[in-house]
């Protein structure tokens, strides 16, 4: 294992399968400007290909996965006339770099994420969550909107009522309330979550990387596009996909009646 230290975060690289932790735990992971500005570097390093990293793992440490901005130390994220502008100058260029993560994203929710750090949260393609853990969206208790791409993410994934409600009363969501809604993939006892995590992101490390990429692409694209237009990038991808080593070794493992090794290539 190759571990990594950045500000306020770290990368463990264990085979294919690189963890990324916010790691700030006296403020519950809090997200400063600081933090965001080590997460772009540690995806940086994820993203080398010595590591050889084909799946991302996002935690927080300690007993919540991030409680939101941090609103307590000093920079512009605690000015509420310059919050606007630390979005674009900080918080979007993470959000869009994990959007466009040539890999699939695992988060493991492990306590508390509230305002943006439910937005981070919610970028995984598959989200764990421990049965303690909850979802808030507490931006009317400070006078402020939400933000970090959720009023997108949130009506697409539960729907406009429900994401409405979300916002406008702050309510804590509960783990089990947000697998019944669709907001998480899974919902894990306490002390199985990080287990559970490493398993599930070892399994999609060990997948056809590129095709996994491509599915993603295909998926974020889909909500903006007609019809018409999503066929054509189906068809542009699925021509890239075919294309690879790994689809050459899926087609032959399934002609030849065995498990693909896929290498990511």
């Amino acid at each position: 294992m190759t571990a990594l230290s950045f500000p306020r975060c770290r990368l463990e690289l264990d085979g294919a399968v690189g963890t990324l932790t916010l790691a700030h735990p006296e403020v519950l992971n809090a997200i400063s400007p600081e933090m965001l500005d080590g997460l772009m570097d540690a995806l940086g390093a994820l993203e080398d290909p010595q590591h050889g990293a084909r799946c991302l793992l996002l935690t927080g440490e300690g007993r919540g996965f991030s409680a939101g901005a941090n609103l307590g130390g000093s920079g512009p994220s605690t000015k509420a006339d310059d919050a606007g502008a630390v979005l674009e100058t900080h918080y979007h260029p993470l959000l869009r770099r994990l959007r466009d993560l040539p890999m699939p994203i695992v988060s493991a929710v492990n306590g508390v994420a509230a305002g943006v750090g439910m937005s981070v949260a919610l970028m995984g393609d598959m989200v764990l969550a421990a049965r303690s853990a909850y979802f808030l969206q507490a931006f009317r208790r400070i006078g402020l909107v939400p933000d970090g791409g959720i009023t997108w993410m949130l009506p697409r994934k539960i729907g406009m009522a429900r994401a409405l409600e979300l916002s406008l009363l702050g309510e804590k969501l509960p783990a089990e309330t947000a697998l019944a809604w669709g907001l998480v993939n899974r919902v894990h006892d306490d002390a199985e979550l990080m287990p559970a995590a490493r398993a599930l992101a070892a399994e999609l490390a060990a997948g056809p990387t590129r095709a996994l990429a491509s599915i993603r692409k295909l998926y974020w694209a889909s909500p903006d596009n007609g019809y018409e237009q999503q066929l054509d990038l189906e068809r542009r991808l699925q021509r890239e996909a075919g294309r690879t080593r790994d689809a050459r070794e899926g087609i032959r493992a399934f002609l030849e009646k065995r498990k693909a090794v896929f290498r990511g290539e």
